[in-house]
């Protein structure tokens, strides 16, 4: 293995492979090159003079600038490097690539009456307001593994519950967004059935959830067990007498939604049926090197199948956009995405903040230094292909193709976005280590480095620092594209092993707390 790797001719640095050491020699196109002090693993060191106020590049690309002169061999990171990135006002012209060729492949899942197909048959407890939480959890944890072989068809019962339901302006945007959210799971392929508890006084009521969003809650006739399949039991806590009986009722209540996603079994179904969630949290400098572009390649099968693939993040986007835009079906498709770029800006900048806030203290351990360099490594999970759409957070996604949704970059909002979205397998690359899951979705952890792969063996699915050992990406891509396919019909994941995704539903909303 080399002790670096150059990404492109016009590059500045190099990434480190492995620890270099002060006098370590590298050799660069012929060229002795001395490293200057110590560059960590997945660090960059400089291979050119880089002059003070210059663009400093990586992937072909400039990652920031340079705040003062840095030398052959030093070390290029935080220091004397910062960002600088303006964002486009205008999107006129846009350059989309051919369509892929069409892959015909299948899995086994589970067909909803909707069309959609689920690769996964849970049953969720969604609470309308943070007030009946707690009942929510006390309802899921009086089914534990041994009751629910009663249901061998069933994955689970699991809760979602949030913060929030209350004490917001009604039909507000924020309202909106935890409603959309909601909405998402209760009718999420990957759900067979559902329960609703609320609290009885929440601005976030049944029957807005029913009437705005499509969940539509009812009671059976005799007011025990259900009628029809679609019909969504919903108990609120003041007219049940309080918690108790609440949990009482609805544990009865759960048996009966339990005995009707207990009927569906898995059949063949088309990948086209596929919508991929494309994740990275924990990221470091072979993120983007590694297991974001082995993602990117498991997004083009995807789309060649006919199925759909969702890039968010949008503030892991910033400085990488460009290449997204000249990616996009349209010049519209493209003015969406940079539209939604200039309100976070505006919206991270009303706090103070900005958007090169995003690389975190772990982040910049592993080597990443401004958030254009992280994001240039981000947005090749995306792939090659044409971006067909921009949804809005938690928005149902019924493009077929390469789409982005608007989310922040905290892993557990973005996911529960995506998952709201229609998302029914996810991929979620990290280079720190991360032990993230997230019910209904199965998630495929990718380790971007060997060293992780193995310390974190429990919680990763798949390597990509095979890659820095000298497999081709490609080849990465496609063996992880068939790990997929199997996790898709039924094969269990890291994270489903663990038990993990049961607090991983974390909906993000826009506005004020009243």
């Amino acid at each position: 293995m080399p002790d670096f790797i150059r990404l492109h001719a016009q590059d500045h640095v190099a990434i480190a492979t492995a620890p270099l050491a002060a006098g370590a020699v590298l050799e660069i196109d012929g060229r002795p090159i001395e490293v200057a002090g110590p560059i960590p693993s997945g660090h960059k060191v400089a291979i050119r003079e880089i002059p003070a106020g210059s663009p400093v590049m990586k992937y072909g690309q400039p990652i920031g600038i340079a705040t003062q002169p840095i030398a052959v061999g030093c070390h290029a990171h935080t220091h004397n490097l910062r960002d600088q990135h303006s964002v486009a006002e205008t999107i006129t012209s846009t350059n989309p690539p051919a369509d892929p060729p069409p892959l015909r492949r299948s899995f086994l899942g589970y067909h909803r009456p909707d069309g959609r197909i689920g690769t996964r048959n849970y049953v969720a407890v969604l609470s309308t307001v943070n007030c009946s939480a707690t009942v929510c959890h006390k309802i899921v944890a009086r089914f534990d593994a041994e009751r629910l072989r009663r249901w061998p068809n069933v994955d689970g019962v699991f809760a979602a519950s949030h913060g929030g339901g209350c004490a917001l302006q009604y039909d507000g945007r924020k309202h909106q967004m935890l409603a959309r959210t909601m909405a998402g799971y209760a009718n999420h392929p990957n759900v067979g059935g559902r329960l609703m508890i609320g609290l009885g006084c929440e601005q976030n009521t049944p029957a807005y959830l029913g009437q705005q969003h499509g969940i539509v809650p009812l009671y059976a006739a005799d007011g025990e067990r259900l009628t029809r399949d679609d019909a969504i039991p919903t108990l609120t806590m003041q007219s049940e007498g309080g918690s108790q009986a609440t949990i009482a009722r609805g544990e009865r209540m759960l048996e009966q939604v339990l005995d009707v996603a207990n009927q569906a079994t898995r059949r063949t179904a088309d990948a086209s049926a596929l919508c991929l969630a494309v994740e990275c949290g924990g990221s470091d400098g072979y993120s983007g090197i590694t297991a974001n572009p082995a993602i990117g390649v498991v997004s083009d099968r995807i789309v060649a199948c006919g199925g759909t693939s969702i890039i968010s993040e949008t503030t892991e986007l910033y400085g990488a956009e460009h290449l997204l835009c000249d990616r996009s079906r349209s010049p519209e498709v493209a003015q969406k995405l940079i539209d939604l770029l200039h309100w976070w800006q505006q919206y991270v900048a009303y706090y103070g903040g900005e958007l090169d806030n995003n690389p975190s203290v772990g982040n910049k351990a592993g080597g990443l230094s401004t958030i254009t360099e992280k994001s240039l490594g981000a947005v090749s999970k995306s792939g090659s292909t044409a971006l067909e759409a921009v949804y809005d957070y938690a928005q149902r996604v019924t493009a077929k193709g390469l789409v982005v949704m608007d989310t922040p970059g905290f892993d557990p909002a973005s996911v529960t976005g995506k998952v709201a979205g229609g998302a029914n397998l996810v991929m979620f690359s990290t280079g720190r280590g991360s032990c993230f899951g997230c019910k209904p979705s199965p998630v495929i952890k990718v380790a971007s480095n060997s060293d992780l792969f193995q310390r974190m063996r429990d919680d990763m699915d798949l390597n990509a620092g095979q890659a820095i050992d000298g497999k081709a990406i490609q080849q990465l891509g496609d063996e992880f594209f068939e790990f997929a396919l199997g996790v898709a019909s039924g094969e269990k994941t890291a994270s489903e092993r663990n038990g993990f995704g049961d607090h991983e539903f974390v909906p993000w909303t826009v506005g004020p707390t009243l």
